[in-house]
């Protein structure tokens, strides 16, 4: 089966006149490749609810990491802190996603994505219902630390998972799909919030936040499979390969001599991370992580700091924070729609085009601001096209690194990135203090979003026959 072939069929969800009616019909005996049978079936039962649970998992991530925002308020008041002793918490599990992804990886890539996601699972709903009976400052940065380490492993061997069973034809906008329940998680934790620490105390959006995962961790212990592609590459017992993949279609197994992968049989370096670093993947990993890291530049410097610099500018808190909120408003709408054009055209030109019209919809928004309404609608556009844009990484790498070492790839993209979270606080900081006019902070903001789009084009063109990987 050619790849012009395995790139045909419908669109995510299958449509109703589906052109792999052939395909469920085959019959498929000797050695059979995996990807080309997950290809050939639509996509399945199964695959909706793996990928509904990675959802899942991935919502109660993003709920989580956005906890400590939405009880800062209560802690300054019932423990008569000041906000700037929240500091060091609201970095601490920046650190711990840093420090989580990096572990997770090679973990991954050595003992299998299901087990590591269960243990990062169950570890970061034990740490937050830990960190519900916590009671001082030190204690709270502690337990933030440990819970982002969970964090930061559970979100990429999530997206590795649902990558490595989904079809080519629709993998961009499967991945992408879930991967919105990170944004879903966070706003979802501002209505729980909003509901529970009234009610019951800051306590108890901690102990809902790790129970839920602690929940989750059981079900995929009980139903989730292992990858059907890291199986087959850790030469898993034939039956071990069969199962899931019957669970997409039925499958034969008396006429299967045996599985394997469409990948090329590379000659790998004896670790993944050697494997990411060199020669080959050298030059498309720089500059993945150069990418991601850009894009989180922006997205928590104006996160964390454009309400203070509207206000500082003359905005009202009020209509500060309302034009902050539009940012994030448009990431369902541009990461959906990221995803379905990488599934259409070259995945790396669409992202490239994603961070090149935030970069313009940035610079304009400081030329603006004597107009609200078209300020607004810019600030929408861009929060619509970086969100898209970067939400779409997981998938890019994804499709970059080979099954061996595509858990580090990923996880270490995430890793790596999770630094420029950190310096995108830092900058805001230091803008807010030079005291630089909002149309100079806009202009200066572009340049990441700038740098990140002509990242990848130095990707695409160094790598291009890792385009249909």
């Amino acid at each position: 089966m050619s790849q012009a072939e395995l790139q045909s069929g419908p669109a995510f969800p299958p449509r109703t006149d589906d052109p792999l009616a052939a395909g469920r019909g085959q019959t498929w005996s000797g050695n059979v490749v995996v990807e080309q049978y997950i290809d050939a079936h639509p996509f399945s039962r199964f695959q909706w609810l793996l990928m509904g649970l990675c959802f899942l998992i991935v919502l109660v991530d993003g709920m989580d990491t956005a906890a400590i925002g939405y009880i800062g308020p209560a802690l300054v008041k019932g423990w008569g802190i000041s906000k700037a002793a929240l500091g060091p918490v609201l970095s601490a599990a920046l650190f711990g996603l840093a420090a989580g992804a990096v572990v997770s990886g090679p973990a991954a890539d050595r003992f299998g994505r299901r087990g590591v996601l269960i243990a990062a699972t169950l570890f970061f709903g034990a740490m937050s219902v830990a960190t519900a009976f916590c009671g001082s400052v030190e204690s709270l940065v502690t337990l933030r630390f440990l819970t982002g380490i969970g964090l930061g492993a559970a979100i990429p061997n999530a997206i590795t998972l649902v990558s490595e069973y989904a079809p080519s034809r629709s993998r961009s906008i499967v991945v992408n799909t879930t991967y919105c329940g990170f944004s879903v998680g966070a706003a979802v934790g501002g209505f729980v919030s909003s509901w529970l620490i009234p009610s019951f105390g800051w306590h108890s959006l901690f102990l809902v936040g790790g129970i839920v995962p602690l929940v989750l961790a059981v079900v995929v212990m009980l139903w989730m499979p292992e990858s059907v592609r890291y199986l087959v590459k850790r030469n898993a017992p034939k039956e071990r390969i069969h199962a899931p993949l019957a669970r997409i279609a039925p499958l034969d197994l008396s006429r299967v001599e045996s599985f394997r992968t469409a990948e090329r049989a590379d000659s790998q370096p004896k670790t993944s991370v050697a494997a990411i670093l060199s020669k080959s993947f050298l030059v498309g990993t720089i500059m993945l992580w150069l990418t991601y890291f850009m894009g989180l530049v922006i997205f928590y410097l104006l996160m964390s700091w454009m309400p203070l610099l509207m206000n500082e500018a003359g905005f009202t808190p009020e209509r500060a924070a309302l034009l902050t909120a539009l940012f994030p408003l448009g990431g369902g709408i541009g990461t959906i729609a990221s995803g379905w054009l990488m599934d259409r055209w070259n995945a790396n030109l669409v992202v490239v085009l994603g961070y090149l019209l935030t970069a313009a919809f940035i610079f304009v928004v400081g030329q603006a601001m004597g107009s609200i309404g078209l300020v607004s609608a810019l600030i929408f556009l861009a929060g619509t096209t970086m969100n898209g844009a970067q939400s779409s990484m997981p998938s890019l790498a994804a499709i970059f690194y080979p099954t061996q070492t595509r858990a580090t790839g990923v996880s270490w993209m995430y890793g790596v990135g999770r630094f420029g979270g950190i310096a995108g606080v830092a900058l805001g900081g230091l803008f807010s203090a030079w005291k630089l006019g909002l149309p100079a902070v806009f202009a200066l903001l572009a340049v990441p979003a700038v740098i990140a789009g002509l990242a990848i084009f130095v990707k695409h063109r160094a790598h291009p026959e890792r385009e249909l990987a």
